[in-house]
């Protein structure tokens, strides 16, 4: 994950998710992600398999992997 506060006070982290291959699946990545507490924006790219998210805290590395597992796809490694 590379994470870096922002000036307005937020936290942007960039996670790595296998198994993206369309916009459906960039949709049902940041669908769940977003229901996470604190999440402002998430931005999914099949393409690359990284998930960008803003969130106003530093997020628990659990959440995030609960949220990508319930979309049906795995949280390999922090960007």
């Amino acid at each position: 994950m590379t994470a870096q506060t922002d000036t307005q006070g937020s936290i942007t982290a960039v996670y790595q998710v296998s198994g993206m291959s369309c916009g459906h699946c960039e949709g049902s990545v940041s669908g769940e992600i977003s229901g996470i507490p604190g999440v402002s924006s998430v931005q999914a790219m099949a393409a690359t398999g990284e998930v960008t998210v803003v969130s106003v805290a530093p997020l628990d590395e659990a959440a995030v992997r609960a949220a990508v597992d319930e979309a049906g796809f795995e949280l390999v490694t922090k960007a």
